[in-house]
């Protein structure tokens, strides 16, 4: 627990220094392991990544509470780093069952974890605001209890409902509600982004690398983000290389791809380290 603690506190003092730091989203115990030999200084699970590495969809697709923290528990135990995690919708609509999510993601090494206001019912795919309100408060007051930062998101602009309005107002009452850190995936532009962090009061996380607009860390710092994740967006980029590698073998029947690989020597080297050299 005390190096559970240490981990929080790094994490914490992360969002509270000057600018944006970028938090990348591993899928697997591996993948942590090369992220946190670049230098980063937190991880942050993501459902999507898993959910591909085992062949299924993302989100609402299957993926059980128990899949999700025994592998962000593999993720947490392959680095020193502080992880986050992507707790999904806190795997159900009771207030309660957050609260019961925030205490088992702490059990299992995470210092951090988000909690979306996503339904996953596609006639009325996002909770009301009420009933958001109060799964963010359990939550929070789980994590008041244990070294956790929590993260609530707004997923209005997910899930085809783009208003920045009611997007930044539920974001306020996630903040009041005890959150510690605000996240509205999917904000279209910079100017959106801008407006959001400044009419809120909490530190905000914003995710590239999904599709639409892309800005430079520098550009979202000046916009007033503190944290910036990638989502999915880096196992996909792996995927696409292993389909490019695949494509050039079927259509060319050559083996170039090989040349931007990385050597046997470098990836072993980095999968049999002490996880305390893996340290940022």
């Amino acid at each position: 627990m005390m190096e559970q603690q240490g981990k929080f506190e790094r994490f914490k003092a992360l969002h509270d220094a000057q600018g944006a730091f970028v938090m990348p989203n591993p899928w697997d115990a591996g993948s942590a392991r090369l992220l946190a030999s670049l230098g980063f200084e937190a991880l942050a699970t993501a459902s999507a990544g898993y959910a591909f590495s085992v062949g299924k969809r993302d989100s609402f697709a299957g993926l059980s509470r128990d899949e999700i923290l025994e592998n962000a528990a593999r993720i947490a135990g392959a680095t020193t780093l502080p992880v986050s995690g992507d707790l999904e919708d806190g795997f159900g609509s009771d207030p309660a069952t957050c609260a019961e999510t925030v205490m088992m993601a702490c059990d299992a090494g995470l210092v951090g974890g988000s909690i979306e206001d996503a339904t996953g019912d596609p006639d009325a795919p996002i909770y009301d605001i009420s009933q958001a309100v109060e799964r963010i408060r359990a939550a929070s007051e789980a994590a008041q209890t244990r070294p956790f930062l929590l993260t609530a998101r707004a997923e209005n602009y997910l899930w085809g409902r783009p208003d920045l309005g009611d997007t930044i107002k539920r974001l306020q009452a996630f903040s009041e509600a005890g959150a510690d850190v605000l996240y509205a995936p999917g904000l279209p532009d910079i100017e959106a982004i801008t407006t959001l962090c400044r009419e809120v009061d909490k530190p905000v996380n914003v995710v590239m690398g999904l599709t639409g607009q892309s800005y430079s860390v520098e550009q979202l710092s000046q916009a007033g983000v503190r944290r910036i994740s990638v989502g999915g967006s880096f196992a996909r980029a792996a995927l696409g290389a292993v389909m490019r590698a695949a494509q050039e073998v079927m259509t060319s029947g050559t083996f170039q791809y090989a040349a931007d690989a990385i050597p046997d020597a470098e990836i072993s080297r980095l999968m049999s380290q002490d996880r305390q050299k893996t340290r940022a």
